[in-house]
């Protein structure tokens, strides 16, 4: 099938017409690219010039008195009540273990069974609690923090806004020019 001159001059104008257009929409791409990354540069300096001191004022006038206030008691019931009652628990155990194994020994030298002593077994038992007690407290470890902390999620949403806010831009640059993009392919006259 043969095309007249003029439907291919046509042909050929339009598919410039397309050339200029798709030539077109990369620079308004270009452009629509350099201003989501200056708007993300300034969102950044927004972020830490205006959004950062006031969240960090916020958090050390609010939320850190109560956070202190609850590390303080938190180490206090740990140190004056678990370490402690945990300390006698074990003692009281070690103890009777202790007892134990004397009344096995004495029942492998041949001794036999006797009436325990209440006094030597308690004085035994105090003995040995007290020891183990000592011990237990020397050996507790100081809590290590572990976790992020009030910063690090800060900085989490403080990064999850400023990408929000790119997108944003981008989305508020490109959608109102939808009826003007052109598909990837480059387009080609039919040949003459």
């Amino acid at each position: 099938m043969s095309l007249s001159r003029k439907r291919k001059k046509e042909l050929r104008k339009l598919q410039s017409q397309a050339n200029a257009l798709w030539e077109s929409q990369q620079v308004l791409v270009g452009e629509a690219g350099n201003v989501a990354r200056e708007a993300s540069r300034q969102l950044g300096y927004f972020g830490r010039e205006q959004v950062g001191p006031r969240v960090q004022h916020t958090y050390e006038q609010y939320a850190a008195p109560v956070v202190d206030r609850s590390v303080k008691v938190s180490r206090t019931a740990f140190e004056k009540g678990i370490v402690p009652t945990a300390g006698v628990v074990v003692g009281s155990a070690l103890s009777a273990w202790d007892a134990a194994n004397e009344t096995r020994q004495r029942l492998a030298a041949g001794r036999g069974f006797s009436l325990p002593d209440a006094g030597k077994f308690s004085k035994n038992a105090d003995k040995y609690a007290k020891t183990v007690s000592k011990r237990l407290s020397a050996a507790v470890p100081a809590p290590q923090k572990q976790g992020i902390g009030a910063g690090g999620v800060i900085a989490i949403v403080l990064g999850v806004v400023a990408a929000a806010g790119v997108l944003y831009a981008a989305w508020q640059t490109l959608r109102a020019d939808d009826e003007l993009w052109v598909a990837d392919d480059p387009l080609s006259a039919p040949d003459a």
